[in-house]
């Protein structure tokens, strides 16, 4: 693979290391992301918990693994998780179905990737998503439990887990399905956020997108139908057409705004890999995809800031990719929590999420170049970090 990408996926992996990581109430064996830098006491203290986030983070750190297979890093893995059960009470679980499920995507590739097993924390997860399954109630699985919105949100990487874990295909299929019937808006074919007693809602997020292609490659990998392949096609062109202006994808601030441009990149990027390509269409969907990371890329790479941490200058990135990001302080409105969401700091570039969005970019870049490589790229700054 490229060694640029390389480089830069690493260069934003230091940066987390270095600004967010820590332990877990000075426990040893823990670990876990500091939700903001410059930090407060609180966030210092991990009185803030933002469940998802960390998942994420988790999962960067599976990334890397990936890209750089390294004994400190599986350590690193190990800590996280630990630090992400003791924090959440002991328990795997919590209320929302989409927060599960992100944490079920990142244990399940931390234990087929990294070599870190938790079996019963899979099992648990997985009948949490299976036992929320309503049609009769117009799902779906909620968003949470005791609720009534069915979302893509949770449904897509809820499917997603399930397809890869457990032979539990068919359920996957279901949710599939389901989206595809209910929440697709059919003069974009972009995915609707979700339907409440009855009612679409029809705001249309980057990252409701990300899952869907996520479930359906997956599907279209799996299975030998045919329609999962040719809904990916129709999402990637509906995503290049409507959430990528100038070749950029589309970001929405900092809190739980700030994971959504990453995780399209991070579903982009599997498309780009591990779509069958059996048809000229296939070809399409992911030369697209990868165009459309790399370029997301090279744009939030042009536009980071560079933070000196003993004595190396380590990426900041901004929430909108194709603006120059924002060096944050510890003044102004902090991120908070309401109503089931996280808001974004004053200075969204101080938010966790944000950040990693940008490793996540960096770490789907890197997972994508190899293609590009392969097909001639005249790439000449191997040295770059």
């Amino acid at each position: 693979m490229d060694q640029l990408w390389a480089n830069r996926a690493a260069s934003a992996e230091a940066a987390i290391t270095q600004r967010h990581l820590r332990r877990l109430w000075g426990l040893p064996g823990t670990q876990l992301g500091v939700v903001a830098w410059p930090a407060g006491a609180p966030h210092k203290r991990f009185g803030t918990w933002h469940y998802w986030w960390q998942a994420h983070l988790l999962d960067c750190l599976v990334d890397a693994q990936l890209r750089d297979p390294d004994p400190e890093r599986q350590r690193r893995i190990t800590r996280q998780i630990r630090g992400h059960h003791l924090r959440n009470l002991g328990r795997w679980v919590n209320d929302y179905y989409d927060d599960m499920a992100w944490l079920a995507l990142a244990l399940e590739r931390a234990d087929r990737i990294a070599g870190v097993a938790k079996p019963r924390a899979l099992a648990t997860l997985s009948d949490q998503f299976v036992n929320a399954w309503v049609p009769e109630d117009g799902g779906g699985i909620p968003w949470r439990k005791q609720d009534q919105f069915f979302n893509a949100p949770a449904n897509g990487p809820a499917g997603i887990f399930l397809a890869r874990y457990d032979d539990r295909l068919r359920r996957a299929q279901q949710m599939a399905d389901w989206i595809d019937a209910v929440l697709i808006d059919p003069d974009t074919h972009l995915v609707f956020d979700g339907i409440k007693a009855g009612s679409l809602v029809r705001a249309q997020y980057t990252y409701c997108q990300g899952v869907v292609l996520g479930l359906e490659t997956e599907l279209a990998v799996r299975t030998s139908d045919d329609e999962h392949a040719m809904r990916v096609h129709r999402m990637v062109g509906a995503v290049a057409a409507h959430m990528a202006p100038d070749g950029v994808l589309k970001g929405a601030g900092g809190g739980d705004g700030g994971l959504f441009n990453g995780i399209l990149a991070r579903y982009l990027a599997l498309v780009a890999t591990t779509l069958p390509e059996h048809t000229a269409d296939d070809t399409t969907a992911r030369d697209t995809a990868r165009r459309l990371v790399l370029d997301s890329a090279e744009a939030a790479w042009a536009n980071r800031q560079t933070v000196d941490v003993d004595g190396a200058g380590l990426p900041l990135f901004g929430p909108f990719w194709e603006r120059t990001a924002e060096l944050p302080t510890a003044a102004g409105r902090q991120a908070e929590s309401v109503e089931g969401a996280v808001n974004a700091s004053e200075i969204p570039e101080r938010d966790l999420s944000v950040q990693l969005s940008g490793w996540m970019l960096m770490e789907a870049a890197h997972a994508v170049s190899d293609q590009t490589t392969d097909a001639g790229s005249s790439d000449t700054e191997p040295t770059e970090t």
